[in-house]
């Protein structure tokens, strides 16, 4: 685990913002912690080697508030990376992470605070979430609400990332004992929430249930945006499935669990897609993965057998297009029965 090079500050939530050439958003970002009415809290932007206007934007908000705002020159690596870098400076004895494109409403940080320090034992608190749709509008069905109450997080965050990565408030000592951000290029957070989850002792959640944070998931320059099939895409999303299988296992979620079958089934599907780009490494990793994660029977299953026998016959990207194929007639007659 890296040392931590900062003195802890009782009281004081480190705002940790990454940033990549989004001027606009930063200001509004910056803006939504300045309105905050937890006045305890220092602004750590890391600023990810912006190519545009943007450092000037962050080097303007220092001036607005000098004693608590700080620039940080991020490794331009991601997101993972530049936490890390807001992480290791960071004073404060509570951590919220903050992407650029996304808002604190006002009593966040107040009220995640008082909770973690009216529960002494929990340490991380969160709340609901309002995700803006491109108009403007709150999307009403999106999977990361975090609108409910959880006693533990896995096996839940196997099945999908419960929160955004601004729901949480992290007491500082937990963020320290989960370690490093990695330098993930996709899944960096769902990889990091999963290794919180592992941690031994696993940390206690507080729930609070005021909205603490707007989502603009339309927002510009997301990495996650694009075709989800290019080559580098499939090989960070193998890499950072096989980090959460190893949290997941650590900590206990076994394959009889309904959201460990999820997961296979997600493994599964990943290894027939890297087979399609002929990644041959992370195809038969994965389909390794996915077996291992299943049920026994499950594992002994006629779709790992066929797609198994298809790979040794014929390769990878042949056998898993065959594979696609294969799968998409059966959908298809399938579809038939039921409509006839």
């Amino acid at each position: 685990m890296q040392a931590v090079e900062s003195t802890l500050v009782p009281g004081l939530v480190s705002v940790i913002v990454p940033v990549r050439n989004r001027p606009v958003l930063l200001r509004e970002a910056a803006a939504s912690v300045f309105a905050q009415t937890w006045n305890d809290w220092e602004l750590l932007i890391v600023d990810d080697r912006s190519t545009d206007e943007t450092p000037a934007v962050a080097r303007e908000l220092v001036v607005t508030d000098p004693g608590r705002v700080k620039v940080l020159e991020g490794p331009g690596k991601g997101p993972g990376p530049a936490r890390e870098t807001g992480r290791l400076a960071a004073r404060g004895e509570f951590l919220q992470y903050l992407d650029s494109d996304d808002l604190l409403l006002p009593r966040k940080l107040e009220s995640q605070v008082d909770a973690l320090r009216g529960n002494p034992r929990s340490g991380i608190a969160y709340g609901p979430v309002t995700v803006l749709a491109p108009d403007g509008t709150p999307v009403e069905k999106w999977p990361q609400l975090s609108d409910r109450p959880l006693e533990r997080m896995f096996p839940e965050f196997l099945r999908h990332r419960f929160w955004h990565t601004g729901t949480a408030l992290l007491r500082r000592e937990v963020s320290d004992r989960a370690g490093p951000w990695l330098d993930l290029s996709l899944f960096e957070d769902w990889e990091y929430d999963c290794r919180l989850a592992a941690l031994e002792p696993e940390p206690e959640l507080v729930f609070v249930p005021e909205t603490g944070v707007v989502i603009r998931a339309s927002a510009p320059n997301r990495i996650g945006y694009g075709p989800g099939l290019e080559p580098w895409r499939l090989r960070e999303q193998a890499r950072a499935h096989e980090l959460i299988l190893g949290h997941a296992r650590r900590a206990g979620v076994g394959v009889e669990t309904p959201e460990m079958a999820h997961f296979a089934r997600a493994l599964f599907l990943l290894a027939r897609q890297c087979g399609e780009a002929g990644l041959r490494p992370e195809c038969l990793r994965l389909l390794r993965l996915a077996r291992e994660a299943s049920a026994p029977a499950r594992a002994r299953g006629w779709d790992f057998r066929l797609y198994r026998a298809l790979v040794a016959l014929v390769g990878v990207r042949a056998g898993s297009r065959l594979a696609a194929r294969l799968r998409d007639a059966r959908v298809a007659a399938a579809g038939r029965e039921r409509s006839a």
